[in-house]
Parts: structure tokens; sequence; C-alpha cells
């Protein structure tokens, strides 16, 4: 037999810098009601855009991901044409998957490899490709029961990954969720990114978790959080209150009719009571929810002149930069570095004054500073304001000996080890974002299964298989540390 030589090394796949296009509303149809903008792959066009993925060795879209999905081996496996074990995967780490496959602002491909030469692989696209054609409709399985209740006050991201995460490890769970809907804000998300009928898909899969969804409950005004851990008999109790509140801009004239707080806004629009609004619309603010109030604007007001007011640059805009290239298509007129004087108008809304501002030096959290230009007012002809200047927890009725601290963009957090706080027992957390609070959910957990298991005398343990394997959670091959963006 002739001598065939050493084994011939594998040949890397070669880098594709073009995507395959996401399939999209033309703007002259989208904007005359809510239909969903952003459209499926079809499979065979999902089959070729993870086909660009090279299968790095460090899985670097995996460690920018803040709940550690491992996106890596779902595109893997998509570019094998194998949907189920995509979905699979997918779904083993993320319990939100059908809201995130719309609505993640995909960390992941920001670090993506191949954005260094191009565009970056469509990694959220894919997830959405992997439970449209995979078998989706898994249900996750709880281990052994431990014999221990922890209550999760609120039903946001934060909320229900905790819930999903202490249930499968055999925790009894009850949610208590002040609202008459789960998913906290995403229920101001726009219909032409995501719908309730998502986060119900989502939901469906805790079937036959124990987890017991109490809406309408508010606890801390109703309910005493020293209640649920004392008489009430949990054993811990994990507050993901989010910041369900907004902010006002602090200007005069904001009591005025016309003015619709932004959060209040989209939650009307989503609850099929869409507000009244004129046609010369402002909304002021430069966040994610600032895109999604002048965006559903202007589908209320399909003729109307719609102009964002942002005091910093379009640089330093947090939304992210999909949406806010969205708006532009759609015909949304920026107006940076102006900031809100006051509302004027008699008996209604009838115009904003903006006065114009230099960006200073950074200030505590990195941004410029903006500085105020004297003599620089003008006004602004409106008949609606939409103030979207960011939110805040609404902490009435809980104890001051909870000793909580407020994160900088509103949400509380426990001070302590592990997001414990000042009781005993009760932990709390949240995030910058629906998949970021999901993240924070994870290591809230982790704290809470070690406090739990110190009180039963054993030692914690990983995460376990969701779907009922052998095979506890583990870090993908090659995963290094987490990227934090």
């Amino acid at each position: 037999m002739a001598d065939v030589g050493p084994a011939a090394k594998p040949i890397p796949p070669k880098l594709n810098p073009v995507r395959v296009p996401v399939p999209e509303e033309p703007v002259a149809t989208r904007t005359s009601d809510f239909r969903e903008i952003l459209h499926a792959y079809s499979k065979e066009e999902a089959v070729l855009e993870a086909r660009r993925c090279i299968q790095c060795r460090r899985p670097w879209c995996v460690e920018a991901c803040p709940i550690t999905q491992d996106c890596r081996e779902y595109l893997r496996l998509i570019a094998r044409e194998d949907f189920d074990g995509a979905a699979r995967v997918t779904l083993r780490e993320n319990p939100l998957a059908t809201c995130l496959c719309k609505v993640c602002y995909h960390y992941c491909e920001d670090a993506c490899v191949v954005k260094k030469k191009g565009i970056p692989v469509a990694i959220r696209q894919l997830k959405r490709a992997a439970l449209d054609f995979g078998t989706s409709d898994l249900v996750y399985v709880p281990s052994k029961p431990k014999g221990q209740r922890v209550a999760v006050v609120g039903a946001g991201p934060a909320g229900l990954m905790a819930a999903w995460d202490l249930a499968v490890r055999g925790y009894s769970v009850t949610v208590f969720e002040q609202e008459s809907r789960l998913g906290g804000l995403l229920q101001t998300i726009p219909a032409y990114r995501m719908t309730n009928a998502d986060v119900e898909t989502d939901r469906a899969r805790f079937r036959d978790l124990d987890v017991t969804f109490v809406d309408g409950t508010r606890v801390g005004r109703e309910i005493p959080v020293e209640r649920l851990i004392g008489n009430d008999g949990y054993s811990a109790v994990l507050l993901t209150l989010g910041t369900p509140v907004h902010r006002t801009l602090g200007v005069p004239g904001e009591e005025l009719p016309g003015v619709l707080p932004a959060l209040d806004f989209l939650r009307e629009i989503n609850r099929g009571r869409p507000p009244g609004i004129g046609r010369e619309i402002v909304v002021v603010g430069g966040g994610d929810v600032a895109m999604d109030s002048i965006r559903s604007a202007r589908r209320l007001a399909p003729t109307g002149h719609l102009t964002l007011v942002y005091r910093r640059s379009r640089q330093e805009m947090p939304a992210d930069p999909e949406e806010v290239h969205g708006a532009e298509e759609e015909g949304i007129h920026f107006l940076f570095q102006k900031a809100p004087v006051r509302i004027v108008g008699k008996g209604h809304v009838e115009g904003i004054v903006v006065q114009s501002v230099e960006l200073g030096p950074t200030d505590a959290d990195g941004r410029r500073h903006p500085v105020a230009i004297p003599n620089s007012e003008s006004t602004l002809p409106c008949d609606t304001v939409i103030p979207a200047v960011g939110q805040r927890a609404d902490l009435a009725g809980f104890d001051p000996d909870l000793e909580l601290g407020v994160h900088a963009r509103g949400w509380p957090e426990g001070r302590g080890p592990g997001f414990s706080t000042g009781i005993p027992g009760v932990f709390a957390t949240g995030g910058r974002s629906v998949v970021y609070a999901m993240g924070a959910a994870m290591e809230v957990v982790e704290s809470i299964d070690r406090y739990l298991a110190a009180q039963r005398g054993e030692s914690p343990s990983p995460r376990p298989e969701p779907f009922g394997g052998a095979e506890p959670f583990h870090s993908p091959a090659g995963y290094s540390v987490p990227i934090r963006i």
C-alpha cells in the first residue's frame, strides 16, 4: 500500500466580508402601521450566512454575550443545516430567545472577527432562523426539588431569567408582577420590533417548571418584603424592580396637555389604546426609548413633522445605531446639541424652547457634559412633546433597611456581596438592556443558590442542563473571560 504521508491539515474557512441581506419591510409601507420591519431569513439564506462564521478558536462572540449564549455553536449547526440542534443550543442558555432574536442589541456582532474586514455575521438573525426552522417548542425540565421557595419581584427580563434559572435548579418560584402582562419594559417595545405574543411563546416553555406567576400585585406597597421572607415562608427574595417610572425634563410647562411621557405613550400603544397626538411632534432624548417613541409616533402620524432633540452629538447617542438609521429612513429630523428650556402654550402645547449647548469636559460617567450657550434660545413649534430622558425605579413601600443602592441608570441593586441587601435572604439586581438584565440575573442566582445551599448544609452546584440531561452548564471550548462592552 502506498504511503499517503501525514494527514492533511484542515483548511480554515475563508473569511467572507459580505453579509446575506436581512429581508426588510420597505419604508414606503412600514410607516403606515406597526407591521414587523425585519423579516426572517429563508432556510437557504440562513445556511449561507452561517457559513460566513469562521469558528474562531476563542469564541469572541460568546464572551461578548452577557448570558454566555453559545452562538458560535448554533452558527456551526445551522451551517450544517441542523436547525433542530441549533434551536436546542439557543434555548439551552436563553429562555427568552424568541424575544431576543428580535430585540437584542447583538453585542456578539460587535465582537465578531468578520467585522474587521466587512460586516459581522448576522448572529441575532440566525438565532431567529434556529427557532423558525428548528424544533423550538421545547419544554424545560426541573431538577430534583430542593424544598425551598424563592419569591421574585418583577417579571421583566431579569425576573424571568432568574425564575427560569432557579426553577431549573429545583427551587419553587413565585414571580410577582404589578402589571397585568409579563415582560416589564419589554411591554414598551413597539410591535414593529416584537410583540406580546413573543413573550408568551417564551413563557410557554416554562410550563413544566415550578414557577407561579402572580400579576396585578405590588410587592412593597401591598405586600411587605419582610412578610415574604418571614410569614409567607420564602427562603429568599429577589427584587428585579427595573425602571418603570419616567424621568421628567424638569422644565416649566411640562404639565401642559400634549406632553406625553415616553413609557406611558409606548405602553398605551401596546395595549391598543394609542394616545392622540398632533402633527408637529418633538421627542426629547437620545436613547432607545426615544427611538421607539419617535418611530411609533411616525406610525401614528405618517404625514406629520417629527423632530428628535438631543443635547449631545450623534456620535454620543446611546441608542442602537440600527434604530437611529431606521428613524432617519423614516423621515425623522434630528436636532443635536439642543437642550429643552421650557414648554409653551395656552391650555395646550404650542412649542418647546430649546437652547444650544456645547460639549465640555467629560463627567463622572465618561461622557462630555453639555454646557449651555448664552443667548442661543429658539422655539420649535409643536403640538406634542414626548420626554424620553431616562427612567427610574419605584421604591415606594420598600423598607429602608434593605439599604438598596441605585445604579446610575436607575435600577436598584443590592450593595452587598452577590447583590445581597441589608436584609438577609433578600437580593436585588437589574441591567441596562434586556440581555444585560438577564446576565445580572444569572449572577444573582448563583449568589442565591450559594445562600440556600448553605442553609441545606450543601455545596452549590452549576446550573443543570435545562432539558434534563446529565451535563451541567459550562462555558464553550476556548472561552476565556467575558467581554463587557
